[in-house]
């Protein structure tokens, strides 16, 4: 288990006299699988862009274990252990499943490194245990274009755990999925969470309540409500401003 805490506190982000983020505070734990709920612009993906570094903060600390973020471009906070997957998959279609696990394995990628790159045994064991986890071991030799709109997100959290991250930011997993497929992917990220943290922005309810972990509220910027999703889904405030939409 990872041994490094996401810490976010008094973070504010101001663009142009608009605050999308609020004096937010938030812990994420090592091994913490957290969602994150809240009406459209109360701040989920502005806080995603300052912990990856795309967005910096006006004030307010951001660290990953003793780390200041705030501090280091989107490319040092990759390297760091934070990977990041976004609505939409981005995956190579012309690749097979098993080629674009290999593309994302962490691995040298100076010019000289890459010419003398062999897939070796170690390599090979890692991409297999990746496609077992994310349940494409059978698809392992199909081209990702014609992966089900859920395979290829799972494939793309796959080539994110390549990467052997220690925090996985997943935005919107199971927008447009069958309800298959979202049961799935609820497995997929509870297995993921333990020896990595995982923070899952999400407005599915139902996805959120099978994830059974801790949920955070956020509304204009800042944290509304935060506990288990009944405590949430009880919670008069987070009644009046989001579910009661």
């Amino acid at each position: 288990m990872s041994g490094n805490s996401l810490y976010l506190d008094g973070v504010s982000v101001v663009f142009d006299g608009f605050r999308a983020l609020n004096n937010l505070s938030l812990v994420v734990e090592p091994g913490e699988l957290r969602a994150i709920i809240g009406p459209n612009g109360a701040g989920k993906t502005t806080m995603m862009d300052v912990i990856t570094g795309k967005t910096r903060p006006t004030q307010g600390t951001v660290r990953f274990g003793e780390v200041d973020l705030t501090r280091m471009d989107e490319a040092s906070i990759a390297m760091l252990g934070i990977g990041r997957k976004f609505q939409k998959p981005t995956v190579f279609d012309a690749l097979t499943v098993f080629e674009n696990l290999e593309l994302a394995l962490k691995a040298p990628r100076g010019p000289i490194a890459c010419l003398r790159w062999r897939l070796n045994g170690e390599a090979r064991s890692a991409i297999e245990r990746t496609l077992a986890e994310i349940g494409l071991t059978e698809r392992a030799m199909d081209r990702a274009g014609l992966l089900s709109h859920g395979q290829r997100q799972w494939l793309e959290i796959g080539m994110l755990l390549m990467q052997d991250p220690q925090l996985l930011l997943v935005d919107e997993p199971v927008a447009g999925m069958t309800d298959h497929e979202t049961e799935l992917t609820a497995a997929l990220l509870r297995g993921i969470a333990g020896a990595r943290s995982v923070v899952v922005v999400e407005h599915d309810l139902e996805f959120v309540r099978a994830l059974g972990h801790r949920v955070t509220v956020l509304h204009e910027g800042s944290v509304l409500s935060e506990g288990s999703i009944d405590h949430v889904q009880n919670d008069q405030r987070v009644i009046e401003v989001y579910l009661g939409r």
